[in-house]
C-alpha cells in the first residue's frame, strides 16, 4: 500500500507536489474501499487511485513516479555509469539544473529480516538526484527509514550523502560488505541495487518487493514488444485461464483465447461465440486488444498483493467494464492479499462509482507546471454529489478549456 508521495522537479511536475492518500477516522468507513495504511493504525487510504486532468496535464508523469522508483531500487546497478538516470527535469534553464527530489511513503514488516510474517508500519524512502556537467546524474542524497510500533521515532535502515558514503545500523548484517558497498556504489546507482549484488538479505527482501509493482509504463524502453506479450500468455497457462474467465465474465463476446506456437513463436487465435471460425488478434476491437495488455498487469498485481499501475487505463475500454475492473480491487475474494491500482483516466462516467478520496487531478498552471490535488482537497465537495456532472462541468478542474 503506497499512501503519500512528494515530487519535485521531475517531467511537468516542476514545484513540491506532495500526494497524501491518507483518510481519517472520521470518514465514513468503505468496506474494502478505504483501509487501514499499516497494522495498528486508524488511519486509512484507498485501494484505487484514479488520476484525470486534461491531456498533457501530467498524469502519466505522476503515475511514472512509481515505477522509476522500483526501476531504480532494482535495476539501477546494471545502468551504465555516468550517464543521465531514465527521466526528465521539467525543462527551463532554471530547473534544468536543480536537483529532482522523489520520496514515497508505503506500508512494510515490521520486522525486515524477520523470515515469518511481521506485522506491518510505514516506511519511507527519500531520493535526490542532481545533474551533473558531464551529462550524467548523480544521487545526492538517498535514505530509507521505518517506523517500528516499538519505536518512538524513524529508524534508519541507510542514509547516504551527496560524497557517496552510506551509514548502515549494525543489525542491517553489513558487516566489512559495509566497505565494500563503499567501494563498488557507483554515483548513479542505488543502494539497495548495490547491496543486491553483495547478496544482503535485506536488500534481497526490499528487490522482491518492488517485483510486486506491475505497470505499463515503461522506464528504459519505449514500449513492449507483442511477441513479448504473447509470450508471456503462453508461458503461464494460469494468466491465460483467467483471461479467458474473465473475457467470458464481462461479455466480450470471446468463447476463448488460445495461445500456440507457430514456427517456434506463440500465436493467438479467438473463438467467439456463435462462429465456426477464430480470428487473430489484429481482427479484434480496440476495447478488446486493450484490455487483453492490461489484464496481466491486474492479475499479476492481484494474485501476489502488489501495485498496478495503468496509465490510460480507460482507453477503448467499453465505460461498463471499467467499474468491474475497480470491483476486483475492493472484492476481498479477488483481492485477498491488498493489491492497489493507481490508474490514468480520462472516462468521467467512472466517477459515478469512485470515493472522492479516490480521485487526483493534475491540471498545468500558466508555466506549464504540473499541479496536483485531490478531490477531497476541493473546498465544498460533498460526499455523494454529482462528481461526473461537476467534473465535466469545471467545478473541480482538470478539464481543458476550448476557446
Amino acid at each position: 500500500m503506497i499512501y503519500r508521495l512528494e515530487i519535485e522537479n521531475f517531467y511537468s511536475i516542476r514545484d513540491r507536489q506532495v500526494i497524501d492518500l491518507t483518510v481519517g477516522k472520521k470518514a465514513p468507513d468503505e468496506p474494502g474501499r478505504l483501509v487501514r495504511i499499516h497494522d495498528g493504525s486508524e488511519v486509512r487510504a484507498p485501494k484505487i487511485v484514479a488520476v484525470y486532468g486534461a491531456n498533457a496535464s501530467g498524469k502519466s508523469n505522476l503515475l511514472r513516479v512509481i515505477p522509476f522508483l522500483a526501476w531504480f531500487f532494482r535495476w539501477s546497478f546494471q545502468y551504465p555509469a555516468k550517464k543521465e538516470l531514465p527521466y526528465f527535469r521539467f525543462r527551463t534553464e532554471e530547473t534544468y539544473e536543480a536537483p529532482t527530489r522523489l520520496s514515497i511513503t508505503l506500508e512494510g514488516c515490521e520486522k525486515p529480516l524477520a523470515n515469518q510474517d511481521s506485522p506491518t508500519c510505514p516506511y519511507v524512502y527519500t531520493l535526490e538526484i542532481s545533474p551533473c556537467n558531464d551529462g550524467s546524474d548523480r544521487v545526492l542524497s538517498e535514505s530509507l527509514y521505518f517506523r517500528p510500533r516499538s519505536a518512538s521515532r524513524q529508524v534508519r535502515i541507510f542514509e547516504r550523502d551527496a560524497s557517496g558514503e552510506v551509514k548502515v545500523p549494525d543489525w542491517v548484517g553489513l558487516g566489512r560488505n559495509l566497505s565494500v558497498l563503499n567501494s563498488i556504489l557507483r554515483s548513479n546507482a542505488s543502494v539497495i541495487a548495490t547491496l543486491g549484488q553483495l547478496n544482503n538479505e535485506l536488500a534481497l527482501s526490499f528487490i522482491q518487493f518492488v517485483k510486486l509493482v506491475f505497470t505499463n509504463i515503461l522506464i528504459t524502453t519505449i514500449r513492449h514488444d507483442e511477441r513479448e506479450l504473447l509470450e508471456q500468455y503462453y508461458r503461464n497457462p494460469k494468466l491465460l485461464e483467467a483471461l479467458n474467465r474473465d473475457v467470458r465474465r464481462i461479455d466480450l463476446g470471446i468463447d476463448q483465447v488460445r495461445i500456440s506456437s507457430k514456427d517456434g513463436h506463440p500465436a493467438v487465435r479467438i473463438d467467439h461465440a456463435g462462429l465456426d471460425r477464430s480470428f487473430p488478434m489484429s481482427m479484434e476491437s480496440q476495447g478488446t486488444e486493450r484490455f487483453f495488455h492490461i489484464f496481466p498487469i491486474l492479475h499479476h498485481a492481484l494474485e501476489k498483493g502488489g501495485v498496478a499501475v495503468v496509465d490510460e487505463c480507460d482507453v477503448s475500454i467499453h465505460p461498463a467494464i471499467l467499474p468491474e475492473i475497480l470491483r476486483w480491487f475492493t472484492d476481498p475474494d479477488r483481492n485477498p492479499y491488498g493489491a492497489q491500482l493507481w490508474m490514468g483516466c480520462h472516462a468521467a462516467s467512472l466517477l459515478d462509482d469512485l470515493l472522492k478520496e479516490e480521485v487526483l487531478i493534475c491540471e498545468k498552471n500558466a508555466d506549464g507546471a504540473t499541479e496536483i490535488y485531490g478531490l477531497d482537497d476541493v473546498k465544498g465537495v460533498r460526499r455523494g454529489e454529482n462528481y461526473r456532472q461537476n467534473y465535466l462541468g469545471g467545478v473541480y478542474g482538470g478539464v481543458p478549456s476550448i476557446g
